[in-house]
Parts: C-alpha cells; sequence; structure tokens
C-alpha cells in the first residue's frame, strides 16, 4: 500500500472511530517502532514511570526512549541526513526545532490525526505554524526571595530600578534560552525593538554585577547570593514546597517561557508519532505533566486544580501574556552575540 492509500485508509478508519482514534495506531505498531526523545534526570525517570506507561495502556504503543539533549538531537539528525532521523517525535526548545524545521527535517502534522491539536491555546501552535507544537510550557517570571527583599517587584524593569537588587540580581547566561530572552526584553523595554541588541547589551551592562548561571538558579537562591531572577514558577513551587521562603510573580510587560516543541521528522513513522503527540496534548496526558513538573497545561480543556493554582499559577486567560521572540535571528548571530555577552554582562 502507497503512502497516499495508506492515509485515505487511516483517515477513513478515524471518521468511523470518532473518539476512538487513540486506538488507530495499534494497527501499525507491531510494525513501526516509535522512537522518542525526552532529557536525563527527573525527565527520564517520569517517562518511563508514568509518561510511557500511560501511553502505551492507551495505544498499546511501546516507545523506546532516546535520552539526550536539543543539541545532541541536532546533531545526530544533521549526520543522518534528511529523512533518515533516528527518531519518530523530537521534543527539544524551538530555538533548535525552528533551525531543524528550516532545514526540511521535519514533516507538516497531520491535523487529522491530532485531534487535540483544534483544543490548544494559540501559544502552543503560533510558532512552528503546523510543522511543529508546544506540548509543554513553563513560564518564566520574576522570582524573589521574600525574607530578603522588601519591595517585591512588578516589572522586569525593577531588576534596574530597585536598589535592593543592585549586586545580587541572577541571570541565565546566554547559552541559555532564558538569557537570550533577555537580551531581547532589555532591547525591546528599552529599544522598542527585539532586534535593537544595542541597546540590549547597555541596558544589560548597567545591571552591573549579576551572578550568571548556564542551567540552575535554584542554588544561589537557596544561598541567598541571589535575591532575585528570571525564574521559573515550576522551578518557584518546588523551593517553596521544600520550605525556602520564594515567591514568583507575572511581570506587568509579560512572560518568557522555556517551551518543548514536538516535531515528527522526515520519513518518521507518521501513524504512531501522531498519535503520541495527540497523547502528550490530550487532557490526560497534559495533567499527568502539569502536576509532575508544574507546567502551565496547553490544552484549554484542563483547569488547574485550586489545591494546585499557588504552584501553577498560568493558565486561561494568562496563557496570553507570553512574549514572542525571533529565534531566527538569534541563530543567525549565536556566534557574535554570544562574543559580546561574554565582553559586556555583568563585567
Amino acid at each position: 500500500m502507497n503512502a497516499s492509500n495508506r492515509r485515505q485508509v487511516l483517515h477513513a478508519l478515524a471518521g468511523l472511530m470518532g473518539a476512538g482514534i487513540m486506538g488507530l495506531p495499534r494497527l501499525a505498531a507491531a510494525a513501526e517502532e516509535l522512537v522518542i526523545t525526552t532529557y536525563g534526570g527527573s525527565w527520564e525517570k517520569f517517562w518511563r514511570a508514568t509518561l510511557v506507561p500511560a501511553f502505551s495502556a492507551k495505544t498499546r504503543i511501546s516507545p523506546k526512549l532516546d535520552i539526550g539533549l536539543g543539541r545532541t538531537y541536532m546533531s545526530t539528525m544533521r549526520a543522518a541526513g534528511v529523512g533518515k532521523s533516528p527518531y519518530g517525535v523530537v521534543m527539544t526548545n524551538e530555538i533548535y526545532a525552528s533551525v531543524l524545521r528550516a532545514e526540511g527535517q521535519f514533516q507538516k502534522l497531520d491535523r487529522h490525526l491530532i485531534p487535540n491539536y483544534a483544543d490548544l491555546y494559540p501559544i502552543a501552535t503560533a510558532a512552528a505554524d503546523g510543522w511543529g507544537v508546544v506540548g509543554l510550557i513553563s513560564p518564566i517570571g520574576i522570582g524573589y526571595r521574600t525574607d530578603l527583599v522588601k519591595t517585591p517587584p512588578k516589572s522586569w524593569k525593577d531588576l534596574w530600578n530597585n536598589p535592593e537588587f543592585k549586586g545580587r540580581t541572577g541571570l541565565y547566561s546566554i547559552q541559555n534560552t532564558a538569557g537570550k530572552m533577555m537580551l531581547m526584553l532589555a532591547s525591546k523595554m528599552y529599544g522598542g525593538d527585539i532586534h535593537n541588541i544595542d541597546v540590549g547589551f547597555k541596558k544589560l551592562a548597567e545591571l552591573g554585577k549579576v551572578m550568571q548561571t548556564d542551567f540552575n538558579m535554584s542554588t544561589m537562591m537557596s544561598t541567598g547570593e541571589v535575591v532575585v531572577a528570571p525564574f521559573d514558577f515550576g522551578e518557584i513551587a518546588r523551593l517553596r514546597n521544600q520550605g525556602l521562603p520564594v515567591d514568583c510573580i507575572s511581570p506587568e510587560e509579560g512572560l518568557l517561557m522555556w517551551d518543548q516543541t514536538f516535531n515528527i521528522p522526515q520519513g518518521a513513522p507518521a501513524a504512531v508519532a501522531h498519535a503520541y503527540i495527540d497523547f502528550i496534548l490530550s487532557p490526560e496526558g497534559q495533567t499527568v505533566l502539569m502536576k509532575e513538573f508544574f507546567v502551565s497545561p496547553v490544552n484549554r480543556k484542563v483547569v488547574v486544580p485550586d489545591a494546585l493554582k499557588k504552584d501553577i499559577p498560568i493558565s486561561g486567560k494568562d496563557m496570553d501574556k507570553f512574549l514572542a521572540w525571533d529565534w531566527a535571528y538569534m541563530n543567525k548571530n549565536a556566534e557574535s552575540i554570544t562574543k559580546r555577552w561574554n565582553e559586556v554582562v555583568g563585567k
């Protein structure tokens, strides 16, 4: 059966099965191995113990996990060549996904095979324009030590304007997408355009000494070296639940975020790959991810329980507060921006 006829059969079966579409990929599961990606540590543990078993119970598909990072997936796919990826679904930050997408590595999603796509907030679908979809959003606001700060922040500009923060501000480095977002944010706030990075660098330099990290801000916040920083709401929730006096606010200018975009490589087993993405986006998938990682659900049908609203405050209408970035611009100028950041920020 050729690809065109096979797709027609799948669509016909989907129409007959209606809401039972999740059972559809069982027809192909035995013949098409699905390799999915995730990260190490708590991510791998959760995928193996909870998410994959739930997906397998729903579909009878038993995917194989590949553990790595966005840059390693990019290198592997480039080495393999377009249409020869070892992965069935790639989960990675949009900054990496946008590069691979531009290189033709991904196939466009077939929304007929992803019924839950229709229930997503616009923030989950805007960037990839049908070539991928955001399945996890970790909102980033301003985290701070409630016991060490007299005047809580309300605005991103407070990082510059509140003298309490001088010398005790944390920033993610330019190696982290949060560092790149801060550069674009400063450019936008003080220069009117995210591409006006001359202004952005000037304003970041005005912060004076900052404590930088590539990944983990929690340690410096715990010790008090840092009293304020761009912070993942979920990580603040974990610190607070461990007894640390911290909080996180949604700045009036808007929110940053760490995203996880799900993409299907060219040549991947389409039916089972779409089934996996649909499960990730489903109320069931979003609920277990929300409870484990305190991420904001991207499916409008998922309501954050009252018991979790303090830890997951960004949902519903607040999903419109995320700011948009130009990852193509940042990737194109990555080398010069990194060099300049290392020369200017925190010196």
